[in-house]
């Protein structure tokens, strides 16, 4: 799958490679729920409840911090490659997993800082300033698109929602509301990395399968965002376009 818009293909044919994006990344769980024998959404009641109770905070927290580190980050060591980054969280998974639940908890804002760089990335290739107050606020909204172990029926598009107002506080407030939808993800990720003798393994694949899943998001969402500067078509009619493509992929 390209990584950038082509110059050379039409904007309904854009559309349609994004949709078809779109359905195989919601699909890259399977591997992950094959891997540890159980369901998605079972998962984040085998936590401890002193860690349930707790992970919508540190998940806020988390992507708090996040940006910060990742633009830290990004003055020291410049972008990396799509590939860099998934390898860069495998390994995070893998130790995180180790130990279990407490360790988990603790790689997750890493974690978080590594998938956010990614998403930075891609904003970056696609030709947006990620120091940009817009951009940042949309490289935390492409973590409203749930997660790869999420069940989705084919309208799981939050991550293409209404764009809130860039008031004072911005990133803040779009971090605040992500967060609850981002918890419920990571929790699923801390879950399967808990589980004893593959919590290891289970870390690596979940961390793989997440940050490939977030750069196929941020593609798609910066994607119609090139697509619509470079089509000179409003944004929000490539946004219905995408959605509408996306539920005929979903019917097929």
């Amino acid at each position: 799958m390209k990584d950038h818009i082509s110059q050379t293909t039409t904007p309904a044919q854009d559309i349609q490679a994004m949709a078809a994006r779109y359905r195989t990344a919601n699909g890259v769980g399977i591997e992950v729920l094959n891997l540890i024998g159980t369901q998605a959404d079972a998962l984040i009641e085998t936590l401890p409840q002193p860690i349930r109770d707790r992970l919508e905070d540190v998940t806020e927290l988390a992507l708090g911090q996040a940006m910060q580190l990742a633009h830290g980050s990004r003055r020291a060591i410049g972008g990396q490659s799509d590939w860099m980054n998934r390898v860069v969280t495998t390994v995070l998974g893998a130790v995180g997993g180790v130990g279990g639940a407490a360790t988990a908890l603790t790689e997750l804002p890493l974690t978080t800082t590594i998938l956010l760089r990614a998403i930075q990335d891609v904003a970056v290739a696609q030709g947006f300033d990620p120091t940009s107050e817009n951009v940042r606020f949309d490289c935390i909204q492409v973590f409203a698109a749930a997660g790869p172990l999420a069940r989705d029926d084919g309208t799981d598009l939050a991550f293409l929602g209404t764009r809130m107002a860039l008031t004072s506080g911005g990133v803040q407030k779009m971090a605040a509301w992500v967060a609850p939808r981002l918890a419920s993800a990571l929790g699923q990720k801390l879950a399967a990395q808990a589980i004893p003798v593959i919590g290891a393994a289970a870390g690596a694949a979940t961390n793989y399968a997440y940050t490939r899943y977030y750069q196929d998001m941020a593609f798609i969402h910066f994607g119609l965002r090139r697509l619509a500067i470079d089509s000179n078509i409003p944004h929000d009619a490539l946004v219905r376009d995408f959605r509408i493509a996306v539920q005929a992929d979903t019917l097929t």
